[in-house]
């Protein structure tokens, strides 16, 4: 009963598709129209009328032969007959076979473009929809329509052509055929439409299922990736954990498998369906026609035209049922993308103000703000009122899920408050292409987004117009000068061996100088520091905080750090605790204070004494 219940419940939240058939279809050929593929659309239609163009040749030859042989026409006029036949199928199978070699490129080109489009979607979608469950499975399920050449976005210009060729045929098969007997083709069309609808209800089953099909696939991509990934190599080997990562794996591929397996015994209903229907509209019309032979209402060669049409003209409705559940399918999926697409965006990019970064000074003000995470029932900050002056050093610290990176991820504009305003220079940044204010800022955060490319590429952030100079002199204030003369190509050493045979591989403090390296490089307004020695030991650390100063120098900065000796070189310190500012001063105030921040100090302060004395022991 409960399992009913659940089903029930299941079905009537399945989701509708936004867009039906034609919708799908009509954005297709815009797609092709405006990505300058326009011959996708030309060459489809000249297959679809080549195609044709050969069934009818073909059709016509054996009765026109049989023809000429019963009226006994002259020898010569028999050979022109065939061999007008056999150049006519020559000639048009040979332009068939070019056009349809030349449609492959720009299908490809198009499915290219929306690749594009989902790249450029998942890249600058804001960043609320990154941990959007619902934006994340849409972006997999699109993963799957766009993989391949035999996926949605690229086959269903096959299907769209195959459709237009067996439309076109039916219309001349229904002129030809109306001739004999009209109920002949009623008896063929209502049992094709019967088999369309039983099918095209039936081969819906995995739109109906798509999230669940999502959850596994997310599943297995995540495990997949999580075992190619580098920086999980060492804890898989001294763990162990290799068993259980292929046990995970296995579960979810055996769940895979067990919703495929049941989708296709699903799917096998449909096929015997349009079987049944099939023999029975095939006999009917078989029988049909041998009752016209047997009353001598048809000769040799119009009972051959005339079978052979009827073979062809179920054929082309079969064709036609078959290719719109077959479009029918595919403009799930494209529908899927469709969603992906344009998914709601609750930051504003094109339609908010400009903001460019000058040399002007800013100031960032949280006025009562509050924020709480989707689902969560309690926030994680809590009336924060905060301004950071122009060229003021901030350092926020606390302990961890105390909100830290939560703080910076508004004023970074990631986030926007639950409740309350983040101001720059006295303006709501929601009001600003949020684009515009992702310039004023450069970061280090605790991920790494190394790519896969030249050290100065990774610093300039492109490829195109770097100031090898400027590259230089950020790397040598990050403190990776000597690493990078050592190397015999410089900046220009590629890094990641997934890619680059002759890559070289950094250490995780190296990684972290070139990310700061990065963050000097782009020059902008504000600098944040999401745990910047976090790799590094005691003495590059030390060395660091020397050049702090330096780097961050007219430069507004932000600085999260777990170790509390760091922020003496700050102008203020902010003690987060219980989703509030609950100290703030710099750092021989607060240790004046004697309160959470003085308490932490000191116990961190007697680690590293034992730590030192141990190491002085040894």
């Amino acid at each position: 009963m409960t399992n009913e219940k659940n089903q029930k419940t299941t079905k009537e939240n399945v989701p509708k598709p936004k867009y039906n058939m034609l919708q799908n279809t009509w954005f297709m050929i815009r797609l092709a129209w405006t990505s300058k593929e326009k011959k996708v659309l030309v060459l489809s239609l000249l297959s679809a009328a080549l195609a044709v163009a050969l069934n009818l040749v073909n059709l016509y030859v054996s009765p026109t032969i049989l023809s000429a042989v019963e009226r006994k026409a002259p020898v010569s006029e028999l050979i022109v007959t065939i061999v007008g036949f056999v150049l006519g199928i020559m000639l048009v199978s040979a332009a068939s076979a070019y056009v349809n070699a030349n449609t492959e490129y720009g299908r490809i080109s198009v499915r290219c473009e929306i690749i594009n489009l989902l790249n450029r979607k998942a890249a600058t979608t804001s960043y609320p929809n990154v941990d959007d469950e619902t934006f994340r499975k849409l972006l997999a399920k699109s993963g799957e329509a766009i993989n391949s050449n035999r996926a949605s976005t690229e086959a269903v210009w096959t299907t769209l052509t195959t459709l237009t060729t067996n439309i076109l045929g039916f219309l001349i098969y229904v002129s030809l055929l109306t001739v004999v007997q009209p109920i002949l083709l009623l008896v063929i069309l209502v049992t094709a439409v019967i088999s369309y609808f039983i099918g095209n209800y039936v081969n819906g089953y995995g739109y109906r299922h798509r999230e669940e099909e999502a959850e596994y696939v997310k599943h297995m991509g995540y495990l997949s990736g999580r075992s190619r990934d580098y920086s999980a190599a060492k804890d898989i080997r001294i763990f162990g954990l290799r068993p259980w990562l292929e046990d995970l794996y296995n579960r979810a591929m055996d769940a895979y498998t067990a919703f495929h397996r049941k989708a296709q015994g699903v799917y096998l209903w449909a096929k015997l369906a349009d079987v049944v229907f099939a023999f029975l509209r095939n006999g009917i019309a078989y029988a049909y026609l041998i009752g016209l032979v047997m009353s001598d209402g048809l000769d040799v060669a119009e009972f051959l035209l005339f079978f052979t049409a009827v073979g062809g003209f179920t054929q082309w409705v079969t064709g036609i049922l078959s290719g719109f559940n077959t479009l029918h399918r595919q403009s799930l999926d494209i529908c899927t993308v469709r969603e992906c697409l344009e998914y709601p965006e609750p930051f504003k990019f094109e339609n908010g103000e400009a903001l460019k970064a000058d040399k002007k000074e800013y100031e960032i003000r949280l006025e009562q703000v509050s924020f709480r995470y989707p689902g969560n029932e309690q926030d994680i900050l809590t009336n924060i009122n905060l301004t950071l002056h122009p060229g003021e050093k901030l350092a926020v610290v606390g302990l961890n899920g105390a909100g830290k990176t939560t703080l910076v991820k508004l004023i970074c504009g990631f986030l926007d408050p639950t409740q309350g305003r983040v101001l720059l220079n006295g303006k709501d940044i929601r009001e600003f292409n949020r684009a515009d204010y992702y310039d004023m800022f450069s970061a280090v955060f605790q991920n790494f987004s190394l790519l896969a490319g030249t050290i100065a590429t990774n610093v300039a952030g492109t490829e195109d117009n770097i100031d090898i100079g400027r590259v230089k002199e950020c790397v040598e204030k990050a403190g990776l000068g000597r690493k990078i003369e050592s190397l015999p190509n410089g900046c220009e050493t590629y890094l990641n061996r997934e890619v680059y045979e002759d890559a070289i591989m950094l250490s995780g403090g190296e990684t972290q100088r070139l990310m700061l390296a990065r963050a000097l490089y782009k020059d902008a307004p504000f600098i944040v520091l999401d745990e910047p020695t976090a790799a590094l030991d005691l003495i590059a650390e030390s060395d660091l905080y020397q050049k702090y100063n330096e780097m961050t120098s007219g430069k507004s900065s932000i600085y999260i750090s777990h170790r509390l000796a760091s922020t003496r070189f700050c102008d203020r310190i902010l003690m987060i605790d219980h989703a509030q500012i609950s100290e703030e001063g710099t750092h021989d105030k607060l240790l004046q204070l004697g309160g959470k921040y003085a308490e932490l100090y000191e116990v961190q302060s007697k680690y590293y004494k034992e730590g030192e004395k141990e190491n002085e022991e040894f």
